[in-house]
């Protein structure tokens, strides 16, 4: 049975194994629906995702096996823990599936303005401006919380952070020149990557 003291770490590897398929089948689709070509890429955001799949590789090459490694628990906290990575989990695919789905064929690894380019603002983004990144990092820090250790949370939340501002400045640069002053009304309304509290 997966709930026993010692079946969290095979349920937490499983759960985890399933977002990470789930984050894999999302940018497939995604890349599906896309429409072919662009106006304009943002090609240095090519750095910036290259930095967050860094992060991934930290948490991954830092881990423990058993559940949970980066907090102390007892066995009464390790199923309230438990429950707090599988929510973080849910979430966080929820948010990045909605995201793909709000872009639809304006969806792209690296982001590009398309013929036809709209500002998406609503749904996740209506939340924050680049919510698959908030996802992504959801996934990480539930991998970690899991698995990780708090050397290798912390490398690579600081490389995370660093991808992710990358990718944040080059994408909004291409939206900045192509809404103009409609993305500045929408950047001053909606958070970048940290949701509003309150």
């Amino acid at each position: 049975m997966l709930v026993r003291a010692d079946g969290y770490t095979l349920a937490a590897w499983v759960i985890l194994a399933l977002s990470w398929l789930g984050f894999g089948a999302i940018a497939l689709l995604g890349q599906k629906g896309a429409a072919p070509g662009a106006r304009k890429r943002a090609t240095a955001s090519r750095l910036g995702f290259l930095l967050q799949c860094g992060a991934y590789a930290i948490v991954f090459a830092f881990r423990r096996h058993d559940f949970p490694a980066l907090v102390p628990s007892s066995r009464a906290s390790e199923a309230p823990l438990f429950a707090a990575i599988v929510t973080l989990v849910a979430v966080s695919e929820w948010f990045c599936l909605a995201a793909a789905r709000a872009l639809g064929k304006q969806w792209a690894l690296v982001a590009r303005v398309i013929d036809d380019h709209q500002l998406i603002q609503r749904g996740p983004y209506a939340v924050v401006r680049n919510p698959i990144y908030l996802a992504m990092f959801g996934n990480l820090l539930a991998t970690a919380l899991a698995f990780g250790t708090w050397p290798g949370l912390l490398a690579a939340a600081a490389l995370f952070t660093t991808g992710t501002v990358i990718r944040i400045r080059s994408e909004e640069r291409l939206l900045r020149e192509a809404f103009g002053e409609k993305f500045e009304e929408y950047a001053r309304r909606v958070p970048a990557f940290i949701p509003k509290i309150g």
